[in-house]
């Protein structure tokens, strides 16, 4: 019986580390996800990492992905702080939804 214990003791014990390893990843990820670089010059130009721009060569310059508040409903990565036109389709862009958690 008291083997039976302590193999569920160490069971929940490594569970608990695993499930906390876990969200420490998911909250890594939904940050990364939020900051992106953007070529000063040349706002399509964007990455996840830092670097350079693929067209000038200047660096890319690192923005808050919620801060922009409109985007391009077919594309994605055109994103703005004010409304307007996608450069890429011509359509409105949209206001995005506030992401909760």
């Amino acid at each position: 019986m008291k083997k039976t214990i302590v193999l569920l003791m160490a069971f929940a014990a490594s569970f608990t580390l695993v499930s906390a390893q876990t969200n420490k990843v998911a909250i890594k990820d939904t940050v990364a996800q939020q900051t992106k670089y953007v070529c000063a010059m040349h706002k399509d130009i964007t990455s996840n990492k830092p670097g350079k721009c693929s067209k000038c060569g200047m660096d890319l310059k690192k923005v808050d992905a919620a801060a922009k508040a409109y985007s391009c409903p077919m594309h994605k990565d055109v994103t703005s702080d004010k409304p307007g036109k996608c450069p890429k389709c011509g359509m409105d862009l949209t206001k995005t939804k506030a992401k909760k958690g």
